[in-house]
């Protein structure tokens, strides 16, 4: 992931020093000011899923999958009463998600080598 789009993402994520999309929005008019924006709005997504499954009393499960050729893919499964919602995520988005309020106590990483 861009460093700036990286930055733009956790910025939009901090409460303590929120970026207004309305004061900024030169910043989000650009390529990588709309990829941080949709990042932004995947992560929330994620996140009050991931609390969801927590109050079902349910997990959300990390799975790391690294195949013969060394590509890695992490996919996250929330299993809900509402169904199941599978996403595929890069290493950053993974780090971004994990730093996010009561995420990282409501996933459960499994490490898997794949064939």
């Amino acid at each position: 992931m861009d460093p700036f789009v990286r930055r733009l993402v956790e910025r939009l994520h901090d409460p303590s020093q929120p970026l207004s999309r309305n004061r900024h929005f030169h910043t989000f008019d650009t390529p990588e000011g709309r990829l941080a924006l949709k990042v932004f709005r995947r992560l929330r997504s994620l996140q009050k899923d991931i609390l969801a499954c927590r109050a079902e009393g349910r997990r959300a499960r990390i799975f790391r999958r690294v195949n013969a050729k060394g590509d890695h893919r992490i996919e996250l499964t929330m299993e809900r009463v509402s169904g199941k919602r599978t996403s595929v995520l890069q290493t950053a988005e993974l780090e971004l998600l994990s730093a996010l309020p009561g995420v990282r106590d409501a996933l459960e990483i499994l490490d898997e080598a794949a064939a």
